[in-house]
């Protein structure tokens, strides 16, 4: 399936290859090869990061930026509401609604505008991002009015509305007080060829962020607790290196864990190809891409966020998001290899509503339901 002539601007705030990024980075990254794959013409504008050009050309995406010190407030990047109308695009779609999707919205009034929710986040989802930051209940009040007016009011203000898990929708719909509950559209996973065996001994990995909310050090008492098990630290604390060296440290005094440090795509694929059990200690998460590519590559779930049904069924869903519960929970997927199951269950649930071609037809008919609208 394919558009003629389409130009299509991905509304960003990371990306994959321009400093530090997370999952809203690889799923745009993989969303912008994917149309472009398919003769579309894909623009990415996202907040500048540290050594990011103004405009570049990767792969025949262009990706242009802006200041990121600009990005704490529409009136800050109102100036730049020329880059949306030199960018010209059909369609402008937001991967989570943000400062720039109102900003959008403002320099191309008369164009389609499309939001996917990928991480809606209450005042309560915000507590516990704060939380190891002590922030005034003031403070966090007035973040959530000002985000209400910004993000908020843009995203209700958009031609169509999706969400990237099905577990958030109502969720959305109440949060953004929207009037018709929000559509369906997975983020996409490329289902590539397992090329490694799974590891002779047991083996689990976490991979991601070492930031205060994923919670890193239940992984490491985790390892503690089962000296007889390959603990696969990846990861890093990008935006403390105290903490990071800290973690670090910690790591090498212990046999049976390892911190390979932050993964590429290739080292990460590699990694989840020999492991049996993902682990996720966060203590909120959405659907994150790397519940994706652990399923992509036939490994359980261990985890306290229990997005789209992804812990539960497909793996062990730790209630309580204890040390005990997910001792527990390892337990129970090495008993009898019960994760092996369970990791194929995953593959192919994944395969079925995540894979990458599957995912991009869906986007490109979104888009063309938008523009005949």
């Amino acid at each position: 399936m394919s558009i003629n002539v389409l130009r299509v601007c991905l509304i960003a705030t990371e990306l994959r290859g321009f400093g530090a990024y997370g999952g809203f980075g690889v799923l745009t990254h993989d969303i912008a090869h994917g149309l472009a794959a398919r003769g579309v013409e894909v623009y990415i504008a996202m907040p500048r990061k540290d050594g990011q050009k103004p405009v570049e050309t990767i792969d025949g995406i262009t990706v242009i930026s802006y200041p990121s010190e600009l990005y704490d407030g529409l009136r800050y990047i109102l100036p730049f509401a020329g880059l949306y109308r030199m960018i010209d695009a059909d369609v402008y779609h937001s991967q989570e609604p943000s400062i720039s999707t109102a900003l959008a919205q403002i320099a191309e009034p008369r164009k389609k505008h499309i939001v996917t929710f990928q991480d809606p986040r209450s005042i309560e989802d915000w507590r516990k991002e704060w939380a190891p930051r002590r922030v005034r209940r003031l403070d966090e009040w007035r973040f959530w009015l000002s985000y209400q007016r910004g993000p908020g009011k843009a995203a209700r203000r958009a031609h169509a509305k999706y969400c990237q898990a099905k577990y958030i929708i109502e969720k959305v719909k109440c949060l953004y007080r929207l009037r018709e509950k929000p559509g369906f559209l997975p983020n996409p996973i490329k289902m590539l060829p397992i090329k490694s065996p799974k590891a002779v001994v047991p083996t689990v990995c976490y991979v991601g962020r070492w930031d205060a909310r994923k919670r890193p050090q239940l992984f490491l008492d985790l390892a503690v607790q089962f000296p007889g098990v390959k603990f696969m630290f990846g990861g890093a604390c990008v935006n403390d290196p105290s903490i990071d060296a800290q973690i670090r440290q910690k790591c090498s005094g212990m046999q049976n864990i390892e911190a390979p440090g932050w993964l590429n795509e290739t080292e990460r694929t590699s990694l989840l190809d020999r492991s049996w059990i993902l682990v996720n200690t966060s203590s909120r998460e959405c659907l994150p891409v790397t519940y994706l590519e652990a399923g992509a590559n036939k490994c359980a779930i261990l985890s306290h966020c229990n997005a789209d049904g992804f812990a539960s069924n497909f793996g062990f869903w730790a209630e309580r998001g204890d040390l005990d519960d997910y001792a527990q929970g390892l337990r129970f997927l090495l008993e009898n290899n019960r994760w092996k199951a369970l990791g194929e269950k995953a593959h192919d649930y994944v395969k079925n509503t995540h894979e990458h071609e599957r995912v991009i037809d869906q986007h490109l008919s979104v888009y063309q339901q938008v523009l005949n609208s």
